[in-house]
């Protein structure tokens, strides 16, 4: 079993530690004088920088694959070429345009019910306890897909990485659950879990219909499109409150 899927049961820890750097840069922007749009823009930046893009780069190739391809054997061989395409890069705007929008919309919800100073600070702070919560409870939805799906390919990383132990699954859901409950409240939280396992439940649907299993970059598309349904489930409570 290879490292990464013993290490599975991390993979919130990751997830709250690029969050938490993601909060950090929006709260210092905001307290520049940076407008929520820059400071929003700025957070993503960094998030991004931090994982080089990884998970966006499996978000295009398999955006690629699955739109591109007319079989399983040509969609995996579009998903392992280096060059993006028309789906891949559609995708990532669409990716990019969400995450800016829901980050966005609850920054500004938040902020403009403020009529103090202090609960002005502790609104934006919200905003930062959001990335976190969303970059923990994503990267269960990956590991489960994961667990869920064989290795699409007979060679390559996904296959060298091993199968992740149930126990790892069990154990990442339980160490995000316990953190994002003590970061949302109770109708924030059971609305934003229940988003991510839709989330998850349909990368796993659509990757074994498109190709059979897992790779690498179907991974990392579920990452963005489970951090996306946090996001917006979020933010959507927090509207509609």
């Amino acid at each position: 079993m290879g490292q990464a899927a013993r290490a599975a049961w991390a993979f919130p820890i990751v997830g709250v530690v690029v969050g938490a750097a993601g909060g950090l840069v929006f709260l210092g922007a905001n307290h520049l004088g940076i407008g929520l749009a820059g400071a929003t823009l700025l957070a993503i930046s960094v998030q991004v920088l931090i994982t080089g893009a990884l998970h966006e780069d499996g978000l295009a190739d398999t955006a690629d694959g699955f739109g591109g391809g007319r079989d399983r054997e040509q969609k995996l061989a579009i998903m392992r070429d280096s060059r993006i395409g028309t789906y891949g890069v559609v995708a990532l705007m669409l990716a990019f345009g969400l995450r800016f929008s829901a980050i966005n919309e609850l920054a500004n919800s938040l902020i403009s019910t403020s009529d103090e100073y202090d609960q002005t600070v502790s609104n934006t702070s919200a905003v930062a306890v959001t990335l976190i919560a969303a970059g923990a409870l994503s990267r269960v939805a990956m590991a489960a897909v994961w667990y869920l799906l064989p290795p699409a390919r007979s060679d390559g990383l996904a296959l060298s990485c091993g199968k992740i132990p149930l126990a790892s699954v069990i154990a990442a859901g339980l160490v995000s659950s316990l953190v994002t409950f003590g970061l949302l409240d109770g109708e924030s939280w059971g609305v934003t879990i229940a988003a991510v396992a839709v989330a998850a439940f349909f990368m796993y649907a659509l990757a074994k219909r498109q190709i059979g299993g897992h790779t690498g970059d179907v991974l990392g598309a579920t990452q963005q499109i489970a951090e996306i349904a946090a996001l917006l489930a979020i933010s959507a409570v927090t509207v509609a409150i």
